[in-house]
């Protein structure tokens, strides 16, 4: 029975190791979409302003016309709370992932608890399938780039390594 425990709590720390390095990767995309998009849309209409003042009214139309662009572009990709959703969710699995291994690594081991594991293991469980559900979609590009950062070791820590 430890064995098939053991097993499942290992699935669900993987699980959440690849959920919670996609969403941070997510994460990331957002953060630097919304700094491409606001930044140029700040300096655009700043520029506008410029323009209008020095009477080139074109320029002003053409420059305010781009920012309003991207800043519409910001109002309905909103990727400033897409980042903050993926942020939560990522921290949400780093925490299951890190639950999953104290079961795994300790919890295992409390022989006198044999009969209170698996139900502690269903929590995990339930844990993740929640996670799973209320999370935000990972774009493949972002599950892509996790699986190789995990594959090169940046999910290991150094005493999982045997340093």
């Amino acid at each position: 029975m430890i064995a098939a425990l053991r097993r499942e709590a290992e699935r669900i720390e993987e699980d959440a190791t690849y959920s919670s390095k996609s969403h941070f990767n997510a994460e990331d995309t957002w953060v630097r979409r919304h700094y491409w998009l606001g930044v140029p849309a700040t300096a655009l209409a700043a520029i506008a302003g410029a323009a209008l003042v020095k009477s080139q009214p074109e320029w002003a139309s053409a420059l305010t016309l781009l920012a309003s662009l991207l800043t519409g572009l910001m109002t309905f990709l909103k990727p400033n709370e897409r980042a903050a959703m993926h942020r939560a969710a990522a921290g949400q699995f780093l925490a299951l992932k890190n639950d999953a291994r104290l079961f795994r690594e300790v919890d295992l081991l409390q022989m006198h608890q044999l009969d209170e594991l698996p139900d502690r293991l269903k929590a995990l469980s339930a844990t993740r399938n929640e996670l799973n559900q209320k999370s935000p979609s990972i774009p493949r590009g972002a599950f892509v780039a996790a699986r190789k950062g995990i594959e090169e070791g940046e999910a290991t820590h150094k005493v999982d390594k045997g340093e």
